[in-house]
């Protein structure tokens, strides 16, 4: 009976999955304390609904400042199903959250830790690579995928902003800056290790996402503000419950700014009648915090 109960939950374990705001369905493993997304992200929206711009992989790249996401060859029919988008930094470490709620693009440190947990960066990369040559090219060395985090070789829109290293390598942003260049992971087909290397931000890479540690009891705080009525026909008040000057802004579900507020009091009560019927998203942000709700104009 014991053995039983066990591989029950085994498999409920196994069956854990997390789903994006476009829809996009993905499994998750567990190594050491971390618990990791198995699939690249294939997101088109961050998860407050704004939209990740598409941009064309091409020498356009290298002037962009704000987040983009491409395709390998500018192929989503092709490669997005089997090796998710592919994004510059700027979408890996964006305000409004490119990961699925609860969940966010790893640091350095949380990618080191998980090579740690497995051994090392010098075999963590075979114990995290998909085994076998149906995606990477031969030999695949070192791949034996024991920890199930199943990376495959997705490439990138290169240095020369062309698109390189399809089946040779699986190149994953970190959220950590080093200079002008941000900190990323790749894994190699002749090679059982991790490289840990400064990528210019504005190539553009996979993004594997973890798991935020403590999510439960951060939902359970009190909220920083209180909306409402909300659905809204005209007017709505905003109570903050701390008393500092914040800033508002109210976003359509392209990204664009409809409105920008300072507010000095803690109650506000604000004139939306001239936005037009439909969905937003509204940020408000304090000294030390950043909070995001679903306006809805009727």
């Amino acid at each position: 009976m014991l053995f039983a109960c066990l591989a029950i939950f085994a498999l409920k374990s196994q069956a854990q999955t997390v789903t994006d705001y476009d829809g996009n369905v993905y499994h998750t493993v567990t190594i050491g304390s971390q618990v990791w997304l198995k699939e690249n992200l294939k997101t088109t929206h961050y998860n407050n609904g704004i939209p990740v711009p598409h941009a064309p992989g091409n020498i356009s790249w290298s002037s962009l400042t704000t987040g983009a996401r491409c395709y390998y060859d500018n192929d989503s029919i092709a490669y997005d199903s089997v090796y998710g988008a592919l994004y510059n930094w700027y979408a890996a470490n964006n305000t409004n959250m490119i990961c699925p709620s609860g969940w966010h693009v790893p640091t350095d440190a949380e990618w080191t830790a998980a090579e740690t947990f497995l051994g090392g960066s010098f075999v963590a990369g075979g114990k995290m690579k998909e085994a076998g040559t149906a995606h990477w090219l031969p030999p695949n060395t070192g791949a034996t995928n024991s920890s199930d985090f199943t990376g495959l070789p997705g490439g990138m829109l290169g240095l020369s902003y062309t698109f390189e290293t399809l089946y040779e390598n699986g190149l994953w942003w970190t959220s950590t800056a080093y200079g002008s260049s941000a900190w990323s992971r790749y894994f190699w087909y002749l090679f059982a290790g991790v490289d840990r290397n400064p990528t210019p931000k504005t190539v553009a890479l996979s993004i594997r996402c973890i798991k935020d540690v403590n999510v439960g009891s951060r939902d359970i705080k009190e909220p920083k503000i209180k909306l409402y009525p909300n659905p809204s026909t005209g007017r709505v008040t905003i109570d903050c419950i701390e008393d500092q000057p914040v800033n508002l802004w109210v976003y359509d579900l392209f990204g664009e700014i409809m409105l920008h507020r300072e507010l000095n009091n803690k109650t506000t009560d604000m004139d939306i009648s001239l936005l037009p019927n439909g969905i937003y998203l509204m940020r408000i942000s304090g000294d030390t915090w950043t909070v995001q709700q679903k306006l809805i104009k009727q």
